[in-house]
This record gives structure tokens, C-alpha cells and sequence, in this order.
């Protein structure tokens, strides 16, 4: 296996390039990590595309770049547990892309690309793993379920995915809804009370001859009677108490 003294440094310099590439824009559905000390062994994360077996499963793989690269192809392994035809049971990967076809010049973009390619069309005519691709040519709602169950199990569950409007419309909700709670625990006598302290002094209720209405009848806010009803009840006391002084007066002429 290369290390980063034994490779040369054209290479090394490639790598490292294609690497921060792949890390700054990654393919669909691939994560690559990197030990900067080692570019010998590159690893990937890779998400079971939709609509196959794979779906809702996040595998993990690995390349190992020998001495030679690029002039020899790397190597790919699984390291999470999978049934495809093309990944043995030890978890070697066989795809052409890794094999007959490989070409100096591919990177290594390329090449994780292909191997998610396999995760949506399986080649069973090069089966690593027997089972499988002898299950996918003769039943495939069979092959599917071995898959599925081999996802549910090994692979690693991708992390839920927020919009970022969702979020800010479940906080402007929260908000709203806080908002609300905190109007419904005021207690209306307090609010009454509190909105009427808070009135300009000219707008204080008052008699129709401009005087101050007492005390006792202004105190009736608190209640929540509104001003128009104070205002009522400040007539009507006008009005008896000059009907008590007019009475007064008759009974006086009298004597």
C-alpha cells in the first residue's frame, strides 16, 4: 500500500487537488474523507440511491492507491455490509471502471461516480457474490427483499434534512404562539386597570359642568366599565341630586 513519502510527487500534488475538489463539490449522494498524511486510503460515503434496495441506507467504502498509481487502477472495498452481485462477501468491489477499463487519466471523481452507478444497475453476469446475482436474474422481488433487509440492518442512517424555511417558519409560529400565551395570562382586571392608569389626563372621565368625576365612580374602571357607561352613571347622579335640591327648595318656601 502507497503512503505519501513513496508516492511521487506529481501525484501527490494531483491528489491533493482533485481531493479538495471532491470535498468543496461532492458528486450526488458522495462524502469523501481524507487523512491528509495518507492518500493511500481514500474514504467515501455513499447514499442508496432512490427508487433501489439501497434507498434510505448510507454505505461506507474505501479506494487503496498502490505504489504505481495511477498507472495501476485502486482498489475498492465496502466496508458496511451489502447483498449485490458485484460485492463479494469480503466486501471487494468488481466493476470495470476498477478493472479492464480503467485508464490513467480517470480520477477519482469519476470513479466513485461508477461505483454508486452499480448500486442502481447491478451487472449479474460478473457476480462476485453468487447468491445475489443468480436471485436478481431469476427473481428480483426476492433479490430486492435480501437487499432491503441487508440495508435496514448494516447500512448507517442518513441524517433528516431541514429547509431552511421550513425552520424559520416553525420559529415565527413558536413566536406567535408565545406571543399569544403571554396575552392570555395577563389578567383582565390588570390590563383594564393597567390601559386606564396609562390614559392622558384630559381624556379622565368627567361631569357634564367639567368637573372631575369622584373618585369612588372613576375607581369603576378597574370593573371594565367603558366611559360612555360612567358617563351614564355621572348624569344620573346629576339628575337626582338636583331633583334632592329642588325638593329641598319647595319644602323651604313652604315654611
Amino acid at each position: 500500500m502507497a503512503t505519501n513519502e513513496n508516492l511521487p510527487p506529481n501525484v501527490i500534488k494531483q491528489l491533493a487537488r482533485e481531493l479538495k475538489n471532491l470535498d468543496e463539490t461532492p458528486p450526488e449522494g458522495i462524502k469523501v474523507a481524507v487523512n491528509d498524511d495518507n492518500f493511500s486510503a481514500i474514504f467515501a460515503d455513499i447514499e442508496g440511491p432512490a427508487g433501489t434496495p439501497y434507498e434510505n441506507g448510507i454505505f461506507r467504502m474505501k479506494l487503496t492507491l498502490s505504489h504505481d498509481f495511477p498507472q495501476s487502477p485502486p482498489k475498492g472495498y465496502f466496508l458496511t455490509k451489502i447483498f449485490h452481485p458485484n460485492i463479494a462477501t469480503n466486501g471487494e468491489i468488481c466493476v470495470n471502471a476498477l478493472k479492464k477499463d480503467w485508464n490513467p487519466s480517470l480520477g477519482l471523481r469519476h470513479v466513485l461516480i461508477v461505483i454508486r452507478c452499480l448500486l442502481i444497475e447491478p451487472f449479474p453476469e460478473s457476480a462476485l457474490n453468487e447468491q445475489a446475482g443468480k436471485m436478481l436474474l431469476e427473481n428480483y422481488e426476492e433479490y430486492a427483499r435480501h437487499a432491503k433487509l441487508y440495508t435496514g440492518i448494516h447500512a448507517l442512517k442518513p441524517k433528516p434534512k431541514f429547509k431552511t424555511g421550513s425552520i424559520s417558519e416553525s420559529t415565527t409560529d413558536l413566536n406567535i404562539e408565545q406571543k399569544n400565551i403571554a396575552i392570555k395570562s395577563v389578567d383582565p382586571k390588570n390590563a383594564v386597570s393597567g390601559a386606564a392608569a396609562q390614559l392622558p389626563s384630559p381624556l379622565a372621565p368627567k361631569y357634564e359642568n367639567g368637573q372631575d368625576l369622584p373618585a369612588a365612580l372613576t375607581s369603576s374602571t378597574e370593573t371594565g366599565v367603558s366611559v360612555a357607561q360612567k358617563k351614564e352613571v355621572a348624569l344620573a347622579k346629576v339628575q337626582a341630586d338636583k331633583k334632592k335640591m329642588d325638593a329641598r327648595k319647595k319644602s323651604l318656601k313652604r315654611l
